[in-house]
């Protein structure tokens, strides 16, 4: 089973790297071995170059982007996540040519990307100012012609979807990454900003995801 929602700091924005050990010890594939579909498809088009995926978690994004041909690094700040992305990274290479992985065990906070086509945030949900530091740091790795590309649950996913993170303060709209961009990256050009629906099995009614993707000139 696939799951859309991710890793990194969903649970809540005071988690430590051992709450998330303990949470991916937990189960095996926390959030599926396919990709994200927001992540394929707006990556779809884009040539592969370098990649980072920041807040991998069990790196399921990283792993299906190396199968198209990127060099991608995976940054999680548990080691049992990268422990488990190893394992599907050996495993999906397996069955598919896969260009190997740079794994790197950090907080999102703190790391500084060396220098990308495409940064990736994909469902790790902080503090509006946390997130920003992690945006622009992001932005600043980009090559001219880079992108970053943000997914998340959406703020009205609480009172009109279903399931995800149940903190507002640590979700986000479209518009809030518009203006976190402004704030940390104003020369990033907006590509698409987009709150789409997402059904979830069980559900009776779909989720709410936020997803942004910007480009630098």
């Amino acid at each position: 089973m696939t799951h859309e929602h991710g890793p990194g700091y969903a649970a809540a924005p005071t988690a430590t790297a051992a709450d998330w050990d303990a949470r991916y010890a937990a189960s095996e594939l926390v959030w599926g071995a396919g990709p994200n579909r927001f992540v394929v498809q707006h990556t779809a088009d884009l040539p592969p170059g370098r990649a980072v995926d920041i807040a991998c978690g069990e790196g399921r994004n990283a792993v299906y982007l190396a199968q198209r041909g990127w060099h991608v690094t995976g940054v999680d700040f548990s080691a049992k996540a990268l422990e488990k992305a190893r394992q599907l990274e050996a495993a999906t290479a397996q069955q598919h040519s896969v260009i190997p992985v740079t794994w790197i065990c950090a907080d999102a906070l703190t790391f500084t990307p060396e220098p990308v086509d495409l940064a990736m945030i994909v469902y790790a949900h902080l503090p509006a100012a946390l997130r920003r530091t992690v945006l622009r740091r992001a932005a600043a790795a980009l090559r001219p012609g880079g992108r970053i590309l943000m997914i998340g649950h959406n703020t009205r996913n609480i009172t009109h979807g279903t399931g995800g993170p149940q903190d507002p303060e640590i979700l986000y709209t479209a518009t809030d990454i518009i203006d976190d961009l402004g704030k940390v990256a104003p020369d990033m050009l907006v590509e698409v900003a987009a709150e789409p629906l997402r059904e979830v099995p069980g559900a009776d009614r779909p989720a709410i995801d936020t997803v942004v993707l910007a480009q630098r000139p």
